[in-house]
């Protein structure tokens, strides 16, 4: 049933290594604009909504489920290049639209991860990091006149350990891929 996303393992990984730089370059230089911010979670909602795409088609011909994937490459995607179509955007039209976000990747992540633990064993990263997106955006929602700085912090940390997650699953992937 899942067994294809094995082969696909590397996109999670690079999915995972993008997040961990973006997370990485947020925490040691909190002190960018508000507009280099906007362009980085453009681009790295971009990247992660690409890759996203990636893993569903390559999924398409053994999973009846792989268009739920591709809704969230496709939401990401969307929010991704908005913000870079519209970069006047105000701060908190971003925060809303990083929560909506994270709430729908969190939702299809943990239910992916249900799906996934079918097929292996004690699976937990991708729903870790499903309830990570949940309460990423649950903060943003409750906290939105956090400063530039703190909101800058905030998505540094969540990138990272997101980030991290994704690649111990594409390990676990690539893992269960070699073994079949």
């Amino acid at each position: 049933m899942y067994g294809n996303y094995g082969k696909f393992w590397w996109s999670f990984f690079i999915r995972g290594v993008i997040a961990v730089v973006f997370g990485l370059a947020a925490l040691l230089l909190p002190g960018i604009t508000i507009d280099v911010l906007m362009l980085l979670v453009g681009a790295f909602i971009v990247a992660d909504g690409v890759f996203s795409i990636i893993s569903s088609a390559g999924n398409r011909a053994v999973e009846s489920q792989w268009w739920v994937l591709l809704l969230e490459g496709l939401t990401g995607l969307f929010i991704g290049l908005f913000t870079f179509i519209r970069p006047d955007v105000t701060l908190a039209l971003i925060i809303i639209l990083l929560a909506v976000w994270a709430f729908i990747t969190g939702v299809i992540e943990i239910v992916a991860a249900i799906r996934l633990r079918k097929v292996i064993s004690n699976e937990w990263f991708l729903a870790l990091s499903g309830f990570l997106s949940l309460v990423f955006g649950s903060i943003l929602l409750g906290r939105p006149d956090l400063g530039a700085v703190a909101l800058v912090w905030l998505i540094g940390i969540y990138a990272l350990f997101f980030g991290i997650l994704l690649i111990f699953l594409g390990f676990k992937l690539k893992k269960f891929y070699r073994s079949n």
